[in-house]
């Protein structure tokens, strides 16, 4: 746990009580503030209390005593419409922060020099934060991964000199920091994603530039500049001073980290040298996961270690579980587990990594359906469907590729795994890329990609009984 001490001696709110707001909680706690919380669930608030934090409704206290609001990232900040606890701490000008601020205070205070390495972006975030931490792990240096990627900022152990921190920032947590200042800040993509939550793409892309655009002079700022919102970003970012590392998977450049025949290069001052080999890394296929390596590539050369530190990382990588997990092998068939792609852009990238694909698909339908990815179609062998989607993915795809109705994720994979066996294809994919939420027959995409995981493995038990 980091102790947070700024606020030592003085009373500070938090709402939203959940795992970053309790951990909030004891942190602010542990480093001397008065805490009072609250949230609008009476079971968090039952939670918090027998975790011995002290909780009272916000609506009741006296604002003119707080001296900060912090606010779990889930909770509405702007839009649709500012939260009520952001309405009365904004009445009374008590400032309204989250955890990535705190933390961000306590660097400061505590350990400046301490290598803290943020990232954000649209998608890839979560693997480029995990694969970082595990490049400066498999070298032999203390790292630490946290934030969005599901451990509180607050538990990880406090910076120091040595220890690296790698973050994943979503745009909530970057609205809620407004003295964010990472030694390295990564910037991946951005397409349209949390309008709801920014009212407009504009609003949204400008929240994330705030994270690239707040690295110090001293530190760098490394973007993916494979689309043109992020190209202007790193344009003005070099106009204004910063040191820019531009990344891209799609063409060479004259000055910065791109991938050409599954290689990541270098450039610079005229030269260009070979970073690492990607080819034959099954935890990183796809542009997708290129673009992933080549910015962790980057981050992990900002902070000094070697190439041949990084071409060691990549090939021990593990991969995150749900997002192309490779769960194992039957002669020639390969079992993917990409649960996380929970809409149709998601899955595009799992199907451009593969040629002879047995999809399983379907779910509880995102607006659009499956259409947008009808240029894959050619690669789909058979698709199996699943859950309340089905039908209108059927409908998608005939006349496309074939498909049968499995109902449920279980007889999907039976009969995917039977068909792919029976194929000629020199590498046959059994692929759960659903492009679907998980909520019509599973809690959430861990379960889904839990239960193909365990039913590809009864598969494998049994072929080696």
């Amino acid at each position: 746990m980091i102790p947070v001490t700024s606020f030592a001696g003085r009373r500070v709110a938090v709402f939203g009580l959940g795992s970053s707001g309790l951990a909030s909680c004891r942190a602010l706690i542990a480093g001397g503030a008065e805490v009072v919380a609250f949230d609008d669930n009476a079971k968090q608030r039952a939670e918090a209390e027998k975790a011995g934090v002290p909780v009272a409704d916000l609506r009741h206290v006296d604002w003119s005593a707080l001296a900060a609001l912090v606010l779990a990232p889930g909770v509405p900040l702007t839009h649709p419409a500012p939260h009520w606890s952001v309405g009365m701490a904004r009445e009374a000008a008590v400032e309204v922060i989250g955890d990535i601020e705190l933390y961000c205070r306590e660097r400061r205070r505590t350990a400046p020099d301490a290598p803290f390495v943020a990232v954000t972006g649209t998608n890839g975030k979560s693997t480029t934060t995990a694969l970082t931490a595990h490049l400066f792990a498999a070298a032999g240096h203390e790292s630490q991964a946290g934030g969005n990627i599901g451990t509180a900022i607050l538990s990880l152990e406090p910076p120091r000199a040595g220890r690296v921190h790698v973050i994943e920032c979503s745009s909530f947590q970057i609205d809620l920091a407004p003295t964010l200042d990472p030694t390295v800040g990564v910037l991946l993509n951005i397409t349209e994603d949390h309008l709801d939550r920014h009212g407009s793409f504009d609003n949204y892309a400008a929240v994330k530039e705030r994270l690239v655009a707040a690295v110090p002079r001293s530190g760098t700022a490394i973007v993916g500049v494979d689309d043109d919102r992020c190209q202007a970003i790193a344009d003005r970012l070099e106009r204004a001073g910063k040191r820019v590392v531009r990344v891209s998977v799609r063409r060479p450049l004259a000055d910065g980290l791109y991938v050409e025949a599954e290689q990541i290069v270098q450039a610079a001052g005229g030269v260009v040298r070979p970073i690492a080999r990607l080819g034959g890394i099954g935890s990183l296929r796809g542009a997708h996961n290129a673009q992933n390596a080549a910015c962790a590539a980057a981050a992990a050369l900002a902070l000094g270690l070697s190439a041949e530190a990084i071409q060691r990382g990549l090939r021990s990588f593990p991969g995150l579980a749900h997002r192309m997990e490779e769960v194992g092998r039957r002669g020639r068939v390969l079992f993917v587990n990409d649960s996380k792609a929970t809409n149709a852009d998601a899955a595009a990238r799992a199907l451009a990594s593969f040629t002879d694909i047995f999809w399983i698909a379907g779910g509880k339908p995102k607006t659009g359906g499956i259409s947008s990815l009808s240029g894959y179609f050619p690669r789909i062998r058979k698709a199996y469907l699943i859950g309340e989607a089905a039908e209108a993915f059927a409908a998608t795809l005939e006349g496309h590729a074939p498909y049968v109705i499995a109902g449920t994720l279980e007889r999907a994979v039976a009969l995917a795994a039977r068909d792919a066996a029976a194929a000629e294809a020199a590498e046959p994919v059994v692929l759960l890329s659903p492009a679907c939420a998980s909520y019509d027959q599973f809690p959430n995409f861990e379960v889904r990609g839990a239960t193909f995981r365990n039913a590809v493995r009864a598969l494998l038990a049994d072929a080696t009984a």
